[in-house]
This record gives structure tokens, sequence and C-alpha cells, in this order.
């Protein structure tokens, strides 16, 4: 069994392997969730929220949309898109795409006066294809492409709801 810091890295560099076993791991799950709230503090810090009570509610907004990208990824995966081989429940998606959240954590440094809003697009970026990954692991599709169009089309519905709503409310 690897470390959560080999599954952590394993994540961020695309490794079929890593998804693979914290999708087959149910005690990853706890894991999993660590770093979606890392990487979701990240993001508060990096777009410069000092209040405690501002980070408090970009954190569980961005939760809250994470799980709705989860669920939305899963009916279309499973449900809109299949592949012949799919199959997943709930705990593997929220696990793979809860690793694929590791990037996310760099979104912190969007603070840097130049190049930050640089690296909170690029970790955000870089998040997005972690998530074609761990969608095409979890889900068991043989092509790239499908799971690509699964996860943008949930991506773009869960980036609406939570960077429409932190503008709007900060």
């Amino acid at each position: 069994m690897s470390t959560l810091a080999n599954r952590v890295l394993g994540s961020a560099t695309f490794s079929a392997r890593s998804f693979e076993e914290v999708e087959a791991d149910p005690h990853a799950t706890w894991q999993a969730i660590g770093i979606v709230i890392l990487s979701s503090l990240g993001a508060a810090f990096g777009i410069r929220l000092t209040r405690v009570e501002d980070v408090a509610v970009v954190l569980v907004f961005a939760i809250a949309t994470w799980i709705l990208w989860v669920l939305l990824t899963l009916f279309i995966g499973t449900k809109l898109l299949p592949g012949n081989q799919t199959h997943a429940d709930f705990g593997q998606v929220l696990r793979t795409t809860g690793f694929s959240a590791a990037p996310g954590i760099f979104r912190a440094l969007g603070f840097l006066p130049g190049v930050g809003w640089f690296i909170f697009l690029a970790a955000t970026i870089w998040m997005l294809f972690t998530f074609v990954v761990a969608i095409r692991q979890a889900l068991d599709y043989a092509e790239i492409l499908r799971a690509f169009a699964v996860c943008l089309l949930g991506w773009l519905l869960h980036g609406v709801l939570l960077f429409g709503f932190i503008f709007t409310a900060f």
C-alpha cells in the first residue's frame, strides 16, 4: 500500500495506478476529502481572503460544489455516456476525484504579485486534467476523450457555481 504522499504525487502526475489504488481503497475516502479541503483552502488564500468567516464560507461552498461535481460526473459518466466496461459507485468517484484535487493546493500561491494569477489558473487547469484521468480510471473508460467530455460538462457547471459565488459574495 502506498503512502498518502505517494498517492498525492501519483495523482498529481496523472498516474493511472495511483487512481486505481485509491478507487479500490475505501479507507482512502477521508484522505480524498482532506485533499479537497486543502485544495479549497488554497483557493481561498490564493484569492486573498483574509477573514476567517470568508474562508469558512468558501470552504463549505467549495466542498458542496465538489460533491455536486462528483454526482454530476457519476450520472453523466454512468448513465449518459457510459463506456463498454463502465461501472462505478459514488465512493469510487469521490475518492479518485478527491485525489485529483491535489494540484489545487498550489492555488494558495495566487496571492503572489505578478505571477499569482497565472499560478492559480494553471493549478485549476491542472486539476481539470487530473480529474479527467481520475474519471477515466474510476469509470473504466477505454478512451480519454469520453472521460474529458464527461469531466468538462461537470466542471463547467461546478466552476460557474463556485466562482460565480465567490465573485458575487466577495
